[in-house]
C-alpha cells in the first residue's frame, strides 16, 4: 500500500521535519501562541513577474504546464510559457496599460488565466480577479472600487455581463476596454503588441519591487459588499515560496513521485491562485480544469492523473457520498458501511503506529482493509485520478472521520487554514506530523495567537496590509474573526466563527460551525444552517443533496420524479437525516445539540444568492429567506 510505505520512509527521514522550528508559548498554564521559524528568505528585490523568466533561463525545456486540448494534455515548456506571457504583456502595453494600472480577469480556471496573470505583472500592472459567476452588479462594484481600466472575460455570457456592468458604471467611471477569451483575446493581444519591443517588458519588470501591489483579491462577501484585499508581491512570495519549500521535498523524497496537480479551484479565489503560482514557481507541472463539479472533474482527473490535489471539503464529501451511493445502487450499502468503518479504524491505527503510540493495524484489520481495497477503496482512489497519495483541504474544516476514511483508502489529507487577508494558508498540518481534525501549525515564518475570547490572530509576512479604499490595518496581529484552540503541541483546531456564535434564550453559547460541518458530511444532507439565537433550543434548516436523493430513490425503487416537497415529509428519508443530525450532535453537549430540523425543498446556490462563489453559506440571507420556516421550528 503506497501511503503506508510512504509513512515508513517518513519515519526514517525526521531530518525533513527538523527543518522547521516550532515554539509553543504558554500563558497561565494554557497554550496561547505558536511561532514557527522561516524556511525562506524574504523577497529582497524583483517581483512575481520574474517567475516565468527565471524558469525559462534556468530550465527552458522543462515542462511546467500541461494544457487541456482535444484528446489529451499538451506539454508547455518554461520557455514557451514565458514567450506567451511576453506576447500578452506587449499587447496590454500597446492597449495603453501604464505601470500600476489594473486589469480585471473574469473567467473560469483555464490555461489563459495563468498566462494573463503573469502578463499583467510583466507589463507593470495589477490583476483584479472576478468570479466567473459574478452578476453585473457585483462586477460593476469591483470595477468601480478597483478602478480597473481593462477587463478580460471568458465567454459571450460574461461579455454580456460586462456590458450590463458598464451601463451601471455610466457617469461613475469610464467603462474598461474589454477582450473575450472565447473570441480570440490572446491572439488579438499578441497582434496588438507586435510593435512593442521586448525591452519595454524587461524594463517594466525591473521597475517592480516586492512591496508593490500585485493584486486586489476581493473577499467572498458573506456579510456585505466584497472588500478588495491588497496583496503585494512580497506577500505572494512569502506564501508560495514557503509552501513549496515545505512540501516539495517531502512529496518528492517520501512519495518518490514527480509531483503534479490539477488546479480546479477558481483562480479568482486566493487558494486556487496561490497553488497555481506556487507550482509554477517550483516547476511542478499543473493542468487547469474549469469545474469543481464531480461529474465534470472526474474525467479530467482520470486523464491528467495528478499525484496530489488541493481541494475543499465539498470535493472529499462528494467522493465519499458517490462511493456510498454506487454501493447502495448495487445492493451493497451494508458492505460500504463496513468498508467505511474499516477504513476509519485502519487510519486511526496507522497514525498510532506512525506516532509511536500504538502497535498499528492488527492482522485482522489489515486483511479486512485488503478485501475492501478491492471492493471500495481503489474506486475512491480512481475517482481522484488513480495516482493520488496526498491531498490538501482548505476553505472550511474537514470532518475528522472523513479524513481518516481517506487515509484508510490510501490518501493522506492535510488540512490548512487561511484567509484572503493571509494570502491563503496561514496554517498547515506539518507534512511529516499529520493530525486529522486540526489545521496544523502556523506556516513557517508565521505566528498564531489566541485572543482572550479565543479569536485566532495571525502575524507574518504573508499578512496583507489592508483593503483598497479603506484605512490601513493597524496593529501587529490580524484578527481573523475565527475561533480556535491550541493543543499542547501547537496544533490549531477551529471551533467556529466569532460573528456566528448563537446565544440561546437559556444563555448557552453555541458555535454552529461544528454542527454544520459534521452534518454536511453525511448524505442525503446538502447544505445546512444551524439556528437558535434567542430561542429555547438549537435547530437546523437542511437542504437535500440532489444526487444523494436520486440514489436514495433508486435503491428504494421509488419514482425518480418524486417531488422534493413530498420527500421532505417522507418518514424514511427524515429518519436518514436524523441519523446525520445524531452524528453531528455527538460532537457537542446536549445543550448545544440540534433538537429539531426542517427539510427545505430548495437549495442554497450562488444563483439565488445564498452561497458565495467559494461555497460559503450566506447565513443572513438564508435566515431572511426562510424566516417563516424558522418560526415553525419553534411553534
Amino acid at each position: 500500500m503506497g501511503i503506508r510505505q510512504d509513512l515508513k520512509r517518513a519515519k526514517r527521514r525526521r531530518d525533513l521535519a527538523s527543518r522547521v522550528t516550532t515554539e509553543v508559548v504558554r500563558e497561565d498554564g494554557a497554550v496561547r501562541e505558536v511561532r514557527t521559524g522561516p524556511l525562506i528568505e524574504p523577497l529582497a528585490q524583483g517581483s512575481m513577474a520574474d517567475v516565468p523568466y527565471t524558469n525559462a533561463a534556468e530550465a527552458p525545456d522543462e515542462v511546467v504546464v500541461r494544457r487541456a486540448a482535444a484528446g489529451g494534455w499538451l506539454p508547455v515548456t518554461a520557455a514557451a510559457f514565458a514567450r506567451e506571457v511576453t506576447a500578452a504583456a506587449r499587447g496590454l502595453v500597446a492597449a495603453g496599460l501604464a505601470p500600476g494600472d489594473r486589469v480585471a480577469l473574469m473567467s473560469r480556471t483555464r490555461y489563459e488565466w495563468t498566462v494573463l496573470d503573469f502578463a499583467i505583472w510583466a507589463a507593470g500592472g495589477q490583476s483584479v480577479p472576478v468570479y466567473a459567476t459574478s452578476s453585473a452588479e457585483q462586477l460593476a462594484w469591483i470595477l468601480r472600487d478597483s478602478g480597473a481600466r481593462f477587463l478580460i472575460v471568458e465567454t459571450a455570457e460574461h461579455a454580456a455581463t460586462a456590458k450590463a456592468a458598464a451601463a451601471e458604471l455610466a457617469g461613475a467611471c469610464p467603462a474598461p476596454r474589454t477582450w473575450q477569451l472565447d473570441a480570440g483575446a490572446m491572439a488579438e493581444l499578441s497582434a496588438l503588441g507586435e510593435n512593442v519591443p521586448e525591452s519595454e517588458i524587461t524594463a517594466r519588470r525591473a521597475a517592480l519591487s516586492p512591496q508593490d501591489t500585485a493584486t486586489l483579491i476581493y473577499t467572498s462577501g458573506t456579510t456585505g459588499r466584497p472588500k478588495g484585499c491588497v496583496i503585494t508581491h512580497a506577500n505572494l512570495h512569502a506564501e508560495t515560496a514557503t509552501l513549496t519549500a515545505l512540501l516539495k521535498p517531502v512529496f518528492e523524497e517520501i512519495s518518490r513521485q514527480q509531483p503534479s496537480t490539477l488546479v480546479f479551484l477558481p483562480l479568482a479565489h486566493v487558494l486556487g491562485r496561490t497553488i497555481q503560482i506556487a507550482c509554477l514557481r517550483a516547476r511542478i507541472v499543473t493542468g487547469q480544469c474549469p469545474s469543481i463539479k464531480p461529474d465534470e472533474l472526474r474525467p479530467q482527473l482520470a486523464s491528467f492523473r495528478p499525484t496530489f490535489l488541493v481541494g475543499v471539503p465539498y470535493l472529499f464529501e462528494k467522493i465519499h457520498d458517490t462511493a456510498r451511493a454506487m454501493a447502495e445502487t448495487m445492493g451493497r450499502g451494508a458492505s460500504f458501511d463496513r468498508a467505511d468503518r474499516v477504513a476509519v479504524a485502519y487510519g486511526e491505527a496507522l497514525l498510532r503506529w506512525y506516532e509511536g503510540t500504538g502497535p498499528g493495524p492488527s492482522l485482522g484489520l489489515r486483511l479486512a482493509r485488503g478485501l475492501y481495497d478491492l471492493l471500495v477503496y481503489r474506486r475512491v482512489r480512481a475517482a481522484l485520478g488513480g495516482r493520488i497519495r496526498y491531498a490538501i483541504s482548505g476553505g472550511s474544516p474537514l470532518d475528522r472521520r472523513l479524513s481518516l476514511f481517506f487515509l484508510g483508502c490510501g490518501v493522506l489529507v492535510y488540512e490548512g487554514y487561511g484567509l484572503t487577508e493571509t494570502t491563503s494558508a496561514a496554517t498547515l498540518v506539518p507534512p511529516l506530523a499529520p493530525r486529522p481534525g486540526t489545521v496544523g501549525h502556523p506556516l513557517p515564518g508565521t505566528a498564531v495567537r489566541l485572543a482572550d475570547d479565543g479569536e485566532v490572530l495571525v502575524r507574518g509576512p504573508l499578512v496583507s496590509a489592508g483593503y483598497e479604499n479603506q484605512p490601513a490595518r493597524t496593529g501587529e496581529w490580524l484578527a481573523t474573526g475565527d475561533l480556535g484552540r491550541l493543543d499542547d503541541d501547537g496544533y490549531l483546531t477551529l471551533t467556529g466563527r466569532k460573528k456566528d456564535i448563537l446565544i440561546t434564550s437559556g444563555g448557552k453559547n453555541v458555535s454552529p460551525a461544528v454542527l454544520e460541518d459534521r452534518l454536511r458530511s453525511r448524505p442525503p444532507v446538502g447544505q445546512c444552517v444551524v439556528v437558535g439565537e434567542g430561542r429555547p433550543f438549537v435547530a437546523a434548516l437542511i437542504t437535500l443533496e440532489r444526487d444523494a436523493v436520486a440514489h436514495w430513490l433508486a435503491v428504494r425503487k421509488r419514482p425518480r420524479d418524486t417531488p422534493l416537497e413530498e420527500l421532505c415529509e417522507d418518514p424514511e428519508l427524515r429518519a436518514d437525516v436524523q441519523r446525520a443530525v445524531d452524528y453531528a450532535n455527538e460532537a457537542v453537549s446536549r445543550a448545544e445539540s440540534i433538537r429539531a430540523f426542517r427539510l427545505l425543498p430548495g437549495e442554497f446556490t450562488e444563483e439565488n444568492g445564498m452561497l458565495t462563489p467559494s461555497l460559503k453559506v450566506k447565513r443572513q440571507v438564508v435566515t431572511e429567506v426562510y424566516a417563516e420556516e424558522i418560526e415553525r421550528l419553534y411553534t
